[in-house]
């Protein structure tokens, strides 16, 4: 091997390896992300077409915990309650949705089903009894392609929260 390529060739070699490293850290870093530390909801959950064909018979409780600016940007499941999980009054405002009826069944709905999983967490050790997670979401998630891909139909949000 010639003498004067070999600095080149072994700085494009620890280059490579690198990025190899970087690639094996990255990809080993979204394992342990999907498989310990992305929330999981240990209740029941629904696709979202179940979830809107129970939401639209009225077996289920369909609530669209999102922003206004995500309502806005996507609209609002057809068939479900409007409620910004941000609020202060937010179990409040769902036990009304509900008749003040904490066995109802409730189902939550996010973006990607990250927040709803939390929030199920948090409804069921607050003592509602039959909470549901959409892991699917409004945008897909590895549960699913979502509600807005599968061309489900959506509301116009009118600029309020219930």
């Amino acid at each position: 091997m010639d003498k004067e390529l070999a600095p080149a060739r072994t700085r494009h070699d620890r280059r490579r390896t690198l990025i190899g490293l970087l690639f094996l850290a990255t990809a080993g870093g979204l394992s342990v992300y999907s498989v310990f530390l992305r929330p999981t909801y240990s209740g029941a959950s629904l696709d979202v077409a179940e979830a809107h064909r129970q939401a639209r018979d009225g077996s289920v409780l369909l609530i669209d915990i999102r922003r206004p600016d995500e309502w806005e940007r996507t609209g609002i499941p057809d068939g479900a309650h409007a409620i910004d999980m941000r609020r202060p009054d937010f179990s409040g405002a769902l036990l009304a949705a509900a008749g003040h009826d904490r066995a109802r069944a409730i189902a939550l709905i996010c973006a990607r089903g990250v927040r709803s999983a939390k929030l199920g967490e948090r409804l069921t050790a607050a003592g509602f009894e039959n909470v549901l997670n959409v892991p699917e979401g409004m945008l897909g998630s590895s549960a699913g392609p979502g509600w807005l891909a599968l061309g489900l139909p959506v509301q116009h949000h009118a600029g309020h929260s219930e």
